[in-house]
């Protein structure tokens, strides 16, 4: 069975791009599902795939949070990731989508899990927002605090993977995207825009634009329901697992999980200095390397 895995809110798992892969279990909140059947949950899971990589937003709420790593020590269980992103919700969405496809591909449990770091890099997250006031996840000038007072103002924004704010106009020049080729995921909130369509996606090349449900958690995380939000990224497998083979492989010296990059996504333990690693053929890459040319 593929490795499971899991998410914090229904609204974070996208419509499958192909018949092979498989969804996300959602892992509820304190208040919507008990602590015992929370726990039973998460071992049928471990029964059924044996090893469960659950992404969630640091956005998510403290007590839901703790909820998590209360199950994982109950069960006292080392085959559990925890994964905390700080991607905006669409974002999260797009890379759980990309994980699910690498679960059913021939990576060890341990390189899927560690890939969410890598992956992260490549997705463009952002939002268009008539208000930056309250948005505390992205510098902001007070300039532009003073801007955002200017009825009409909107505002692009993108959190990820390099932070960019620019106050939209006829003339102002959108977000720098990505240097390579992707698609769009859109999500509408309150504000009607067709800027992310019309000018962003021409502006970034996109191949394809699609559009799903605004998550839950957005308005919380940009601070306003008045946005578009948007997430582009790279929507071929082949090149995802590519990228991701990529990358050298190594064995964690504490729990003895394979993972790439620099730490264990299982057991959070950083890699082993170089002297006392047993080093395996491929690239050593700890950073984001360039996707493969398609």
């Amino acid at each position: 069975m593929p490795t499971a895995i899991a998410v914090t809110s229904a609204d974070l798992v996208l419509p499958p791009t192909d018949q092979q892969t498989p969804t996300a279990a959602t892992l509820q909140a304190p208040e919507a599902q008990s602590l015992d059947l929370a726990i039973g949950d998460m071992n049928l899971l471990l029964e059924q795939h044996g090893h469960v990589v659950a992404v969630y937003p640091a956005g998510i709420g403290a007590a839901h949070e703790r909820r998590l790593h209360a199950i994982r020590s109950v069960l006292e269980s080392d085959r559990i990731a925890l994964l905390r992103t700080d991607l905006p919700p669409l974002g999260v969405a797009v890379l759980v989508r990309q994980l699910r496809q690498l679960s059913v591909c021939d990576f060890s449990p341990g390189v899927v899990a560690s890939a969410a770091r890598l992956l992260a890099h490549y997705i463009h997250a952002g939002a268009l927002l008539n208000s930056v006031a309250r948005l505390d996840r992205v510098p902001v000038s007070l300039k532009t605090h003073a801007k955002s007072w200017v009825p009409g103002s909107q505002f692009a924004v993108l959190a990820g993977p390099s932070p960019q704010l620019v106050r939209v106009s006829p003339s102002a020049e959108p977000p720098t995207g990505p240097p390579f080729t992707t698609q769009l995921m859109v999500a509408k909130g309150q504000l009607t825009s067709e800027w992310v369509q019309q000018t962003l996606a021409p502006a970034w090349g996109v191949q394809a634009v699609q559009e799903c449900a605004l998550p839950s958690g957005s308005p919380r995380w940009w601070g306003t329901g008045k946005l578009v939000e948007f997430a582009s990224f790279l929507p071929d497998i082949s090149v995802i697992y590519q990228l991701v083979s990529s990358v050298r492989r190594e064995n964690c010296h504490w729990c003895g999980m394979e993972l790439i990059g620099d730490r264990c996504a299982f057991c959070s333990s950083p890699l082993a200095p170089p002297e006392n690693r047993k080093h395996s053929l491929g690239v050593l890459s700890h950073g984001a390397p360039a996707p493969p040319a398609t």
